[in-house]
């Protein structure tokens, strides 16, 4: 285990180094070394080779070791300054001191961040049987209780003895011991009493004793004594599980199915950190994907032929087709395996860097409470390895859990291909008992009573919408038969892929953030591809006189008039300050309206990745 966690921790290291070593000036025995580094990340993970690694590293300069963390560094501070003064990713509530793990999309993240979430709704509805919904972010009580989470949701705070700052208890020790969220209470106490980290506020290596705390936001439905205790959602799957019915009846009760939904989930993060990464309210992208663990999935695997780098918790580091992955039990279902495939082809649509992606399984110390395996999508960005996306096998867990505790069936019907006899021995109510007695509840009654075992003892007391009802022996009767079954109720199934869409969005940027010398000066320029660039196109008249400028505005607002068409004017300052201004928002193209403009009605069409310009009628333009 310890040689696992040590490899990761150099993998991310080495890709460091070689993402950024054309920025260190290095010789060429030391480019040697890094790139030999390089080539042992693939190796078996052993301890004896974690100790030769950093044996190899210590022998890097430290000129070179710190004049990559430093460009690192320095990189992040641009590209942040960058996101801010161009209007996409700007703190919160500045003007009032900020509030950490808050940040707003500004005039131009707000548009890139619906089109990745657009991107992200049509990508998994071109699959035929994935329907949106939208659920309300505030959940009762109940809904969480029942889900585990009430109990579950928490991670480990130790407040400074000192300074009162709070802080999580894995993130002091995460530079020791890599994948230290995963570590239990009383290892986290021995390592932090071992190596006594200090607080970032005060540096006091004094710490107070580890407690677990829940990371929901309460609120409450209704006002005063009558109001019901509720939470902020912390996850959007939960509305999904409880409106199974109503989409079970959509897809003419037939699986597999799927819904997604799209929105904010909120978390009350202890130390909110490294920017977008980890917020206290974030957007989230979800789907909950329906089958019956029966029928064997008929996926085709053909379409993804190139080696993908999966973590297995077997196998360590390994490069495998996912088919071949799926084969060698890597991965535990093919639907799982199906949906790593799709989730790379929409990271990479968006612009995430393939080679800098890969998949890693979770241990089963740190799986959650309902998942059977569980894949992260995680992504290399300025931050290290981050995960972005969770592909969770959760069985059962959460259709059973809701039905246990509503008494509400949440089941499917499957046919048999023949017949069965079967031995009837249950309960079932008595009708002239039951309709006085329960009225508008008889029905329910009825489903809960013969959903009870042969074994139940009356009377039964159950919630039914959140009505205490109590079932006595005289309200029901026993049933004892022999019959032909052509099917039975069964309880789905889910695989889930979840999206952390602020994070996808940080790394979006940091991957696609160029930084280049045009003309003798430093130029920084977003490559983002066209299908999220927030801004489609820009309309630049060379000059704002002669009418350059009322033609070049007739273009915009015309183009702004079109269909999934967003345009900007832009008539300040020089037309080369201009370009750069586009190029850093990531415009894919620039109208340039000239005075030739005005005598053949045609403009400059600029592309941003080429820098080519080509002369085109207005009527002819390419939106």
């Amino acid at each position: 285990m310890f040689a696992q966690r040590a490899h990761r921790g150099i993998q991310c290291l080495v890709a460091s180094i070689t993402q950024y070593k054309e920025n260190l000036d290095l010789e060429m025995s030391q480019l040697r070394l890094i790139s030999y580094l390089s080539s042992r990340t693939t190796q078996e993970p052993k301890k004896g080779y974690c100790l030769i690694f950093y044996e190899r590293w210590s022998h890097l300069p430290l000129r070179i070791r710190k004049g990559m963390e430093e460009f690192n560094s320095e990189r992040l501070g641009r590209l942040t300054g960058m996101l801010k003064q161009r209007g996409i990713i700007l703190p919160a509530f500045e003007i009032h001191g900020g509030a950490a793990g808050l940040y707003d999309f500004g005039p131009v993240g707000g548009r890139l961040r619906n089109k990745v979430i657009q991107s992200w709704i049509e990508h998994w509805q071109s699959l035929g049987n994935i329907v949106e919904i939208s659920c309300p972010t505030i959940t009762p009580y109940s809904v969480l209780e029942a889900s585990g989470h009430v109990g579950e949701f928490s991670d480990y705070l130790v407040e400074c003895s000192n300074c009162g700052e709070a802080s999580r208890a894995d993130h002091l020790v995460e530079h020791i011991r890599p994948n230290a969220d995963a570590l239990s209470k009383s290892e986290l106490s021995k390592l932090i009493s071992e190596h006594n980290p200090k607080c970032q506020s005060c540096d006091s290596p004094d710490w107070g004793e580890i407690t677990a705390q829940n990371l929901m936001f309460n609120t409450k439905i209704g006002a005063g004594s009558s109001g019901r205790e509720a939470f902020l959602r912390p996850e959007t799957a939960q509305g999904m599980f409880t409106s199974f019915t109503s989409i079970y009846r959509h897809f003419r009760e037939r699986l597999p199915f799927g819904a997604i939904q799209t929105g904010k989930g909120y978390r009350n993060e202890i130390s909110p950190r490294q920017g977008m990464i980890r917020l206290r309210e974030f957007n989230m992208a979800e789907l909950e994907y329906f089958i019956d663990p029966e029928v064997e999935p008929e996926h085709d695997f053909s379409v993804w032929e190139d080696n993908l780098d999966f973590i297995s918790e077997d196998e360590g580091e390994i490069s495998l087709t996912i088919a071949e992955a799926l084969a060698r039990g890597i991965i535990r279902h093919p639907t799982v395996g199906y949906f790593i495939g799709l989730t790379r082809d929409f990271l990479c649509s968006i612009g995430i860097d393939p080679a800098k992606l890969r998949f890693r399984q979770h241990e089963s110390n740190e799986m959650a409470h309902y998942a059977e395996d569980c894949w992260d999508a995680e992504i290399l960005g300025s931050y290290g390895w981050i995960e972005c996306v969770g592909i969770a096998h959760r069985g059962c867990y959460d259709l059973s859990a809701h039905e246990e505790y509503t008494n509400q069936r949440l089941r499917a019907w499957r046919t048999f291909k023949e017949p069965k006899i079967v031995e009837i021995d249950g309960w079932t109510v008595d009708g002239s008992k039951t309709g006085p007695a329960f009225r508008t509840l008889a029905g329910k009654v009825k489903v809960l009573v013969e959903g009870l075992s042969s074994d139940s003892i009356f009377p039964v007391t159950a919630d039914i919408e959140g009505t205490e009802v109590q079932v006595l022996q005289e309200h029901v009767k026993r049933v004892q038969r022999t019959e032909n079954v052509n099917g039975e109720w069964y309880t789905p199934h889910v695989i889930e892929p979840a999206f952390g869409i602020d994070r996808i969005i940080w790394h979006l940027l940091d991957h696609c953030y160029k930084e280049i010398e045009k003309s003798g000066e430093e130029y920084s320029l977003l490559s983002l591809p066209e299908l999220v660039a927030p801004v489609d196109v820009t309309v630049l008249p060379l000059f704002e006189k002669d009418g350059m400028d009322e033609l070049a505005q007739k273009i915009h607002r015309d183009l702004c008039g079109r269909r999934n068409v967003f345009s900007v004017y832009d008539g300040s300052g020089s037309i080369g300050r201009r370009y750069a201004r586009a190029d850093e928002i990531g415009v894919p193209w620039c109208i340039t309206v000239d005075h030739e403009s005005l005598e053949t009605g045609t403009v400059t069409l600029r592309s941003r990745d080429t820098g080519e310009q080509t002369r085109i009628s207005i009527d002819n333009l390419p939106f």
